[in-house]
């Protein structure tokens, strides 16, 4: 037959107990946190744009423009703003209402130059708005967007825009200046 070899265990002291009732507190509203998340990403998606819009422009720090494009300032920049004769260089991580990304600047190993008058209506408006270095968090209405047209992904035909989707992005200026000569405005 085999012998078994006895080991001593110590008990756990209070420290110890202390440390497993923090964990499984920790534990308990990282799951309560991630539910509420994703009850309020379901809600947003849910909800029209209209309403969503409505909803998002009174939270604190939000600023509506008269177009209808809301944006926060995340990081302030300084100096002077582009022009729609202007390509910029920034950072960008666009999503739906629901928090699903659909693109971001990281997709093509970091920042993109884009001319600011070859964009969608609310994009272009919102880099107007942006100094060197400003890092905003905008909200597009469908009507400065994409209008009532979905977008699909061209490798695999699956929608990655919803038609009358809110658009929201994080974008970064890093840069930008006037449109190389001979450059077509949109190209």
């Amino acid at each position: 037959m085999s012998e078994v070899t006895a080991v001593p265990l110590r008990p756990v002291g209070k420290s110890g107990v202390a440390a497993l009732w923090i964990g499984i507190a920790v534990l308990l509203a990282a799951g309560v946190g991630g539910a509420m998340w994703a009850t309020n990403a379901a809600v947003n998606s849910a909800m029209p744009a209209p309403e969503f819009l409505a909803k998002n422009g009174k939270r604190s720090g939000v600023v509506t423009t008269p177009s209808g494009l809301e944006y926060q300032v995340l990081q302030g920049g300084a100096g002077a703003k582009p022009t729609p004769a202007d390509v910029v260089q920034i950072d960008y991580d666009g999503r739906l209402t629901n928090g699903e990304a659909f693109d971001s600047s990281a997709k093509t190993g970091g920042p993109v130059v884009f001319p600011v008058a070859g964009l969608v209506p609310g994009f272009t408006e919102a880099l107007q708005l942006m100094p060197k270095g400003a890092k905003y968090r905008i909200w597009i209405p469908p009507q400065l967007g994409y209008k009532a047209d979905e977008k699909r992904d061209p490798a695999t035909g699956k929608v990655v825009i919803p038609a009358n989707s809110v658009l929201v992005f994080d974008i970064t200026m890093h840069d930008f200046g006037p449109m190389p000569a001979g450059a077509m405005p949109g190209m």
